[in-house]
């Protein structure tokens, strides 16, 4: 794997590549960074030339004075694409990565071979509404003793496996490089308009999520129901780190979806 730096109208973007073949965009969930593909960027770059960047905001990447928006995302991908001259890619998203590349695809309908979404809400009035009153998710006021590191791991304890600290140390290291601006992601998540968007998606969707992601299984046959051409994949044993918790399931789901569609 090898790290770089790409221009886009928003900053600069970081990310890694490995392999060569069809490219394939890994994009992360919030709060994370390219960090949470790190054990599944070796298991497809034996065949696809992996890249993934961490989104404008987030890791190493620039982070954009105004406020966040899903498109404010999709228009870095978009330029890191055109910085590589990459005219076909498959999106494969995680979460608030998932809705990105959902905005990138809906965009870029002749140019996206295959979208992944994996473990993504749908985001439409109903969700909005429901989601308009909860507490933050990662966001914690910065205390002087140094506590609020303290409550973010409470807080995120119930969307990791109790037998895994490991993974929700990684977490901890990229939520806290982003500071007081933690909880963005997920607030534009939570404003993005996808009912507007998700009808023009052309390219051959996978939905898949983990069978204890509560936050968004239950969303999966509406996923299905409003994609033009898309199947479903459900992943045993893990929730919402799915990726992380159990990389080569996720990267062997994901492959084999991408073999029949990211080539074509």
């Amino acid at each position: 794997m090898r790290k770089h730096y790409a221009d886009t109208r928003h900053g600069q973007i970081h990310y890694v590549e490995a392999g060569s073949g069809p490219v394939v965009l890994l994009l992360h969930q919030t709060p994370r960074s390219w960090d949470e593909y790190r054990d599944v960027i070796p298991l497809l770059a034996d065949r696809f030339r992996v890249i993934a960047p961490d989104t404008l905001g987030f890791g190493s990447s620039d982070v954009p004075p105004q406020a966040w928006s899903v498109e404010l995302f999709a228009d870095g991908v978009e330029d890191l694409l055109d910085a590589l001259a990459i005219d076909r890619a498959a999106l494969v998203g995680h979460h608030t990565g998932g809705v990105v590349g959902l905005e990138v695809a809906a965009r870029r309908p002749g140019a996206t071979s295959a979208l992944v979404l994996s473990g993504v809400p749908y985001v439409d009035a109903p969700r909005r509404a429901k989601v308009a009153t909860r507490p933050p998710i990662d966001g914690v006021p910065i205390s002087d003793d140094g506590s609020h590191y303290a409550l973010l791991w409470d807080r995120r304890a119930a969307f990791y496996p109790a037998d895994r600290p490991d993974l929700r140390h990684r977490l901890m290291v990229d939520a806290v490089r982003l500071g007081e601006r933690v909880e963005e992601g997920h607030v534009a998540v939570n404003a993005y308009r996808m009912e507007d968007r998700i009808g023009d998606v052309a390219a051959p969707t996978l939905v898949v999520c983990g069978e204890l992601d509560e936050f968004s299984l239950p969303d999966v046959p509406l996923l299905l129901e409003r994609l033009r051409v898309a199947e479903s994949a459900t992943l045993p044993g893990v929730g919402v780190p799915s990726v992380d918790h159990d990389p080569t399931t996720f990267a062997k789901v994901v492959g084999e979806f991408l073999d029949r569609t990211a080539g074509a």
